[in-house]
């Protein structure tokens, strides 16, 4: 059986917009880690799902910050 060992490879450049944005439609999480996994998650913009969560996280900090200001 073949592999596409592309699929979740965040260290493929091709896969970095300006090499600061992940968008691989072919890898299906939300969160994959990023280049250098010590660093953390980053966001999979090619995944619909994970850029609602990230206006989600957006949102709630704004609304936050306006409670906050209030």
């Amino acid at each position: 059986m073949k592999t596409n060992s592309n699929i979740g490879d965040v260290n493929n450049p091709d896969h970095w917009i300006l090499g600061l944005f992940y968008f691989n439609k072919n890898d299906q999480r939300s969160f994959p880690p990023k280049r250098f996994k010590y660093l953390g998650w980053t966001i999979n913009f090619a995944n619909p799902y994970s850029i609602f969560a990230y206006l989600i996280l957006i949102g709630a900090m704004l609304a936050i910050f306006y409670v906050l200001r209030n």
